[in-house]
């Protein structure tokens, strides 16, 4: 297990963690979140001894191998298949010990067998082609593929390898939707602890079994998906501003006594008794609310549909198809998912449909006054790092003035102390909403955003899925965060075999289609027509719906009642600690409950439904 004994650190002066402690149980895969800059990346630094504590202790069992994925990505002439296999580094020492002696040579024979040596070259192969890598791609040497695609090596390096404790700090932000998806399945199936640093919620719901939360410079562990973390927590803040408020109400009683009495003799020893209670009463803080992260997108004027239409069209690159026969139309009101593995032309449909590349063959055709917003993780990139955010966008809106551009800013959650500070030294995150400011500006009729969420935490990720349901234009999204593509997109396009086809099924179909290896699915017989429901039938289901639901409304003032007896604050007193764990512990209980109960009464509701649609 990872044990984290009460450790103390500071950063300039700064501290990060103040007698923090936790505890991973070997095994576990868990997620480490906190809002950015509370040093999250420093905590793996510190647990890979790479910085040194000031107080306190970071320790594994011993002779357990700790891993993670190298900021220096190879770039040499070996293959990728080759890179990879070294990663396993005791398997590769022991293939490359020459020997005579037969004891010693039974030895490594013996410990070849043990860590499964001889399928290596498989199971190397497989996380490879996992990550988005052909058969002949990984005979390539590594030199040949850029700094993305080496992040992808240098990760299949440390997954094969499989240490005992694997640190994972943002992985999929140099992933695909379908390297993520695959990356989610096998971290699933790790068989050593994982700690993963990710923003990704369907990653963190699906992939993890804990969650370890990093705030106020404490550390806290969580049991389950991030969503039952997210309740919990609420409930916690709930609580706590509870207990805060009371507590305030107590407080201003007794100083209005004191305040009274404190002049008359005959009161003056109870004044002064009160006065000694304000003193010792220890003060419950009200959680602070963060400072609500927020995307304004400008509102485009209506055009008439539609704004794009594609007839017969053929796109490519000097000459060589990447996609034919493309026979599309999108609406100002569409919202477009474009679904298909890195290289099928994912990129190549969003430059055409930009008017970044012009068409080989047939025809496309564009709204006359049609203004199209492009996002892409290069153009972030690309970003005058010695300028400001302010520079940036007087430059794009001089006539404006310095008023009109500070509340644009503001309003991508860009501060007055962002706005004046050089790019070079914004987070990554606040470097994708001054792109995602630039790429909006015009107030686009049309916006297609690749990869948007890269660098962006949950709550950015959140207010994005806001701003995009709220925006009035038409969307493109090329992204791997899979919570973002099932809240914003209702429309599929399979970008694939250099086609573009629209995809009849869900995001839960892909994904399984996908995890399945890319077989297409079997054809299904038709279903046989099912008898309609019988009058009996129904009145069970009904019975069944409010059976279901006065299970909710128990358990709803079960709920209630704990949370007003946690919200008392005699029940932290001293000697009260082992009964106010009993009742959090119910507390805990009741919510788990709760929400099993409310899956199962959405699931009576919605066959009651079927039924009498059917009868």
């Amino acid at each position: 297990m990872l044990r984290i004994d009460d450790i103390t650190y500071s950063v300039e002066g700064r501290p990060l963690f103040e007698g923090a402690s936790a505890v991973i149980p070997e095994g576990h895969k868990v997620g480490l979140v906190g809002r950015n800059g509370t040093g999250k990346t420093t905590l793996f630094r510190l647990i890979k001894a790479e910085l040194t504590l000031e107080g306190g202790s970071i320790s594994l069992p011993r002779g357990a191998r700790m891993g993670g994925v190298s900021q220096e990505v190879p770039g040499s002439e070996v293959s990728l298949i080759d890179t990879v296999l070294e990663a396993d580094t005791e398997r590769a020492a022991l293939l490359a010990e020459h020997t005579e002696d037969p004891a010693r040579i039974a030895e490594i024979q013996t410990r070849l067998t043990d860590i499964d040596a001889w399928s290596a070259e498989g199971r190397a192969s497989a996380i490879l082609k996992g990550l988005g890598f052909t058969d002949a791609e990984q005979r390539m040497p590594c030199s040949a593929f850029s700094g993305g695609w080496r992040m992808r090596v240098a990760l299949a390096g440390v997954l094969f390898a499989q240490p005992d404790l694997l640190l994972l700090d943002e992985p999929t932000n140099y992933l695909d939707l379908e390297g993520a998806l695959w990356l989610e399945s096998y971290l699933a199936r790790y068989p050593h602890t994982v700690l993963i640093v990710s923003h990704d919620r369907g990653l963190l719901n699906r992939a993890v079994g804990g969650i370890l939360h990093l705030d106020e410079r404490k550390l806290a562990y969580y049991t389950g998906t991030y969503d039952q973390f997210a309740r919990q927590r609420a409930q916690q803040r709930a609580i706590q501003a509870a207990q805060a408020k009371k507590q305030d109400a107590r407080r201003a009683h007794l100083q209005s006594f004191v305040d009274r009495f404190k002049a008359k003799a005959s009161k003056a020893k109870q004044a002064q008794s009160r006065v000694k209670m304000l003193e010792k009463m220890e003060t419950i803080r009200a959680p602070e609310d963060a400072a609500r992260t927020v995307f304004t997108f400008p509102e485009p004027e209506e055009l008439s549909p539609p704004i794009i239409r594609v007839e017969n069209g053929t796109v490519g690159y000097d000459g060589a198809e990447v996609l034919g026969r493309l026979d599309l139309r999108i609406d100002q009101d569409d919202r477009i998912a474009l679904l298909g593995r890195n290289g099928e032309g994912k990129s190549t449909l969003s430059k055409l449909l930009s008017d970044r590349l012009e068409t080989m063959a047939g025809r496309i055709t564009r709204a006359s006054k049609l203004r199209i917003g492009y996002f892409a993780q290069h153009q972030v990139d690309e970003l005058r790092i010695e300028e400001t955010p302010l520079q940036h966008l007087m430059r794009e809106r001089p006539e404006a003035g310095q008023a009109k551009a500070r509340a644009r800013l503001a309003g991508f959650g860009l501060g007055a102390a962002q706005a004046e500070t050089e790019v070079g030294r914004l987070s990554g995150g606040q470097k994708a909403r001054l792109s995602l400011l630039l790429a909006t500006i015009d107030a686009p009729h049309l916006l297609i955003l690749d990869e948007p969420t890269n660098h962006l935490d949950i709550e950015s990720r959140e207010a994005l899925v806001e701003a995009l349901t709220a925006y009035s234009g038409a969307v493109i999204l090329v992204s791997h965060d899979m919570h973002l593509l099932e809240l914003v997109a209702d429309r599929l396009w399979l970008v694939k075999d250099g086609r573009v086809t629209p995809y009849g099924e869900d995001l839960a179909a892909y994904r399984r289609f996908l995890l399945a290896g890319d077989k297409p699915p079997k054809a299904e017989k038709p279903a046989p027509k099912r008898p309609k429901p019988s009058r009996e039938a129904i009145l069970e289901m009904r019975a069944e719906v409010r059976k279901c639901e006065a299970r909710v409304e128990k358990l709803e003032e079960m709920r209630e009642k704990l949370a007003k007896k946690l919200a008392d604050p005699a029940m932290y007193e001293a000697e009260k600690i082992g009964e106010t764990e009993v009742w959090q512990k119910k507390y805990a209980e009741v919510m788990d409950g709760l929400g099993r109960a409310e899956t199962l009464w959405l699931s009576a509701q919605e066959k009651l439904e079927r039924a009498e649609t059917a009868a």
